[in-house]
């Protein structure tokens, strides 16, 4: 695996679809229908970043128009200003932004999305990938990892436990983590239990 080309996220069924388009998501992720068993946590969170307060509530709003749960109203806060919401299919979305106050236009426009993994152990899971052949773009020890990737969304490993109470949830799940990743490689599973196929 020398690329990150894809997010699929399994769903009961592909109406989950009209959620993410609704939110200008379809660019970053697919979605595909599963009955795969799962409950609680799944294991990671797709954060998108803003580039303003303004942008946040926008998308947040247009997020719980559309079916999601807020689970972390917006707030400020000593890094910037974010909350978190639960999309219909329970997939959690961070949304925030550095900046402090708006400073154009509010849109719904996303600047970045990064896919955060949920991972027992960020050393050994960084190891997995590099191994896999992902370049590491930042590295904060066994806090935080983003890869270099040309896909439209950012990899990140970030510590389940931490994960799960960033986003206002418990860190208790089972079954499928409901997501599929596409790289150039064949088929392979991560230590977390996150299933890669071909692209």
């Amino acid at each position: 695996m020398t690329t990150f080309e894809s997010v699929t996220l399994e769903a009961p069924d592909t109406t989950a679809a009209a959620f993410y388009n609704a939110l200008g998501l379809a660019p970053y992720v697919n979605v595909r229908a599963s009955d795969a068993p799962s409950t609680g946590f799944r294991g990671f969170a797709l954060s998108l970043v803003m580039s303003q307060p303004g942008n946040v509530d926008a998308i947040i709003n247009a997020a719980v128009e559309a079916g999601a749960t807020t689970l972390k109203p917006a707030t400020k806060s000593f890094w910037g200003y974010g909350g978190v919401v639960q999309a219909p299919d329970g997939t959690l979305l961070k949304v925030a932004t550095s900046a402090k106050k708006d400073s154009g236009p509010v849109s719904r426009q996303i600047d970045q999305v990064t896919l955060l993994l949920g991972v027992v152990d960020v050393k050994a899971s960084k190891r997995f990938y590099v191994d896999q052949g992902l370049p590491v773009a930042k590295s904060f020890g066994g806090k935080y990892v983003e890869f270099s990737t040309t896909s439209a969304v950012s990899l990140a490993l970030y510590p389940r436990r931490a994960l799960a109470k960033d986003a206002g949830v418990s860190e208790d799940g089972t079954g499928s983590h409901r997501i599929v990743l596409r790289s150039d490689a064949s088929v392979l599973t991560d230590p977390d239990g996150f299933v890669w196929e071909a692209a």
